[in-house]
């Protein structure tokens, strides 16, 4: 019997068992807490959760970033566009229905009551004015969805007006020492992303953490996403950098990597090989599964009346062995509220057991941290880990993201 394990970012793990029976070759799919299906159900329901994934990729011909004369973001942006897909992602989770797939036929209708096509067991009949049309149940229901999704997709336009684009992310990294054409690395993106979100007015229920020195300190998420009562809690994107090695992946991280993008919260993680960005959205055994940035597309005109989609998303991952993973990354997370977020912590630390006996990937911790949440990253060239109980000074001015080296 052979087995191959699929995971896919907040979805349910793939097991396909080929069982070899006297006369024929059964195949069946076991999905985790659900009930048995066959091969061909599974592979479509995973080819649809990740053709859901925004793709945000490369673009050329947009209007002139502030401060310079480029209109493509073609080979120095890729951070950013893996930046964007995490936080997508996440945006998604959080506005979308549970389960919510996309699908290509829904460019497909200029009138979404134009579906003569359809079986009929599938439609519904209704009568306006003189004129008889169909309309299916699923499209009534699959509509106000379908304009969230457009709507998100419009969030990441390549246009100075859209809260979390491509001119967006460049004007805030200015307060990084970044400008147009330069490489962003996965931490500081991870800060250019908090930032779009705060001043975005587009979430006032959404926040964004991102974990200093390799530690989430729980005080200073509660106070981001506590609200007086009886208001509830923020949902919040926890956002860590990381370092998993010097030069390459320390393999001992692996599992831990594994265990990680196998959790529900676990939204993507921001990483790729040196100098060449991906996102990284699942595993198939020892090859990370990711979406690729590096194709420069035209800009779409978001503005335009049912504009086309298919740019924005991938229909099949590409997947690369764990060993040619660069070491830093900046890993994602999700907590609709208050319990998921106490669930969250609880599962994470689990999975960072696995992890080194040493030193941890990163931790949880009581308290506040040391630098407040409104600055960068830190200026200086030393950082902390913590040892159990301890605190060692590391100096990391060889880190060009001022990474903790584990």
């Amino acid at each position: 019997m052979e087995q191959c394990q699929i995971w896919l970012v907040l979805e349910a793990e793939i097991q396909i068992q080929q069982e070899f029976c006297s006369d024929h070759a059964r195949k069946v799919v076991r999905a985790q807490g659900q009930r048995c299906a066959t091969v061909s159900e599974e592979k479509e329901h995973f080819r649809l959760s990740f053709a859901s994934l925004l793709w945000l990729t490369y673009r050329r011909g947009f209007p002139p970033l502030s401060g310079c004369s480029l209109t493509t973001d073609s080979g120095w942006g890729c951070v950013l566009r893996t930046g964007q897909m995490l936080l997508a992602r996440g945006l998604l989770l959080h506005l979308m229905p549970p389960g919510w797939t996309w699908s290509m036929s829904h460019h497909a209708f200029k009138d979404d009551m134009d579906l003569e096509s359809r079986p009929a067991h599938s439609r519904q009949s209704f009568q306006e004015g003189p004129h008889k049309r169909t309309q299916s149940l699923g499209s009534l229901l699959d509509r106000p969805v379908e304009v969230t999704h457009r709507q998100v997709v419009s969030w990441f336009a390549d246009s100075p007006a859209a809260p979390f684009g491509i001119h967006r992310l460049v004007e805030l990294g200015r307060s990084s020492g970044k400008k147009a054409g330069d490489w962003y690395g996965p931490s500081i993106a991870a800060h250019i992303l908090r930032k779009a979100v705060a001043a975005s007015v587009v979430f006032p229920s959404l926040v964004v953490y991102v974990a200093q020195d390799c530690t989430v300190y729980l005080e200073d998420v509660k106070r981001l996403c506590e609200r007086p009562l009886p208001h509830p809690w923020k949902s919040v994107i926890i956002l860590v950098p990381v370092r998993l090695g010097g030069q390459d992946l320390n393999p001992i991280y692996i599992t831990c990597v594994k265990k990680l993008l196998m959790l529900k919260c676990c939204i993507g993680i921001i990483g790729g090989k040196p100098k060449h960005s991906l996102f990284f959205v699942g595993f198939q055994d020892d090859h990370l599964l990711y979406m690729d940035p590096h194709y420069c597309q035209p800009t779409v005109d978001v503005t335009e009346e049912n504009f086309a989609l298919e740019s924005f998303h991938c229909k099949y991952p590409r997947k690369m062995a764990f060993s040619r993973m660069d070491p830093s990354c900046t890993i994602g997370f999700y907590a609709k509220g208050q319990t998921d977020f106490e669930s969250l912590c609880t599962a994470v630390n689990k999975a960072l057991s696995t992890s080194a006996d040493m030193y941890p990937m990163f931790i949880f911790a009581e308290g506040h941290s040391r630098e407040e949440e409104g600055d960068d990253i830190p200026t200086n060239n030393f950082t902390y880990i913590q040892r159990k109980h301890e605190r060692k000074r590391v100096n990391t001015s060889s880190s060009t993201d001022e990474f903790v080296l584990l």
